[in-house]
């Protein structure tokens, strides 16, 4: 039988040429299999002009945020630079960054002119109670809604969300009219008690999300042992949600802190004031004397700076959690 493929030989008459066998591969040069050869990729100038481009874009884009940055901070920069300005040094053109003398004795003025130590005082008490209050009712409500079924369920859900869209200006004469009736104006109870109620929808909502991100074995888990649904908040999910408790104490924490409208709307006694009304009783009365003003305001800024740069790891690490653990 004639075979189309020649044995040997390597002319055109198929002298010379030797064929592979079955199973055989041809070997490179080096001794390789050809077929087996990883392919070299042709990289040409696209690659080097991307790797240019972005780091074009980066460097333009880390310039851009620093001068963001400088341009949020440089305001706060001269309030604490006022703070320990005279006044002629306050408003003088060119703008004085750093006073030739500080006059470390305008936070005395400012503590002697007004009982800021009082002021303090207030805003500590009703921050904490406020705070604690925000965290344990938006801890109960949201463990409602992401673990126990009951009828209307996603429907009161969405309208506690749909609430977020009212304007506090809404509500504002309703409110004043029912803390009236209850007696409670000129006291802190409008500033703490609403608070235990669960009216923060958006702490609800953050603390529901990272629930639902909760394996429930574990629940299920704790029941079988015995455990009723208060003691599975309390020893299983509370503290394994310690990043998005500590993301929702200091968003209450800022709300409360620099709350001014609800103190002055329901306080009228100044030894019951608050320092965000203590801030601007210092702008009424000494506007004339704006480094007292500003040695006041550096003061109420302090503990906020303290207090966020303490907790920034739980308050980025429970932003980040909050938003992909949900599902």
């Amino acid at each position: 039988m004639r075979s189309d493929r020649p044995s040997s030989g390597g002319d055109a008459t198929g002298k010379g040429l030797e064929w592979p066998r079955a199973g055989e591969q041809a070997l490179a040069s080096d001794g390789r299999s050809a077929a087996t050869e990883p392919a070299i990729p042709i990289t040409g100038h696209s690659g080097a002009s991307r790797s240019i481009w972005e780091t074009f874009w980066l460097t333009a884009l880390q310039i851009f945020m620093t001068f963001l940055a400088l341009s949020f901070l440089t305001p706060t920069f001269w309030m604490i630079s006022s703070s320990l300005k005279v006044s002629t040094e306050v408003f003088a053109h060119p703008i004085v960054w750093l006073p030739k003398d500080p006059h470390w004795n305008n936070y005395v003025k400012a503590f002697m002119l007004l009982p800021l130590t009082t002021f303090i005082v207030n805003t500590l008490i009703i921050v904490f109670f406020a705070v604690l209050g925000t965290v344990i009712s938006s801890a109960l409500v949201a463990y409602s809604f992401a673990r126990i079924r009951w009828p209307g369920r996603n429907f009161w859900f969405g309208l506690l969300l749909a609430t977020m869209m009212l304007p506090d200006v809404v509500t504002l004469v309703p409110r004043f009219l029912i803390f009236k009736n209850l007696r409670w104006i000129d006291t802190w109870l409008p500033l703490i008690v609403p608070y235990w109620g669960g009216i923060g929808a958006i702490y609800v909502f953050l603390m529901r999300q990272f629930f639902l991100g909760i394996p429930m074995e574990l629940e299920d888990a704790a029941e079988i042992d015995g455990a009723n649904r208060i003691r599975v908040l309390l020893q299983i999910l509370l503290p394994l949600s310690k990043p998005v408790i500590a993301t929702v104490a200091v968003f209450a924490l800022l709300q409360h802190y620099n709350d001014f409208m609800n103190p002055l709307i329901y306080i009228n006694s100044m030894d019951k004031w608050p320092l965000a009304l203590g801030i601007r009783a210092y702008n009424d009365s000494y506007a004339k004397n704006w480094e007292v003003v500003f040695a006041a305001s550096t003061v109420m800024l302090t503990p906020m700076v303290a207090i966020f740069i303490v907790a920034q790891r739980y308050f980025v690490q429970g932003i980040a959690m909050t938003g992909f653990g949900g599902r």
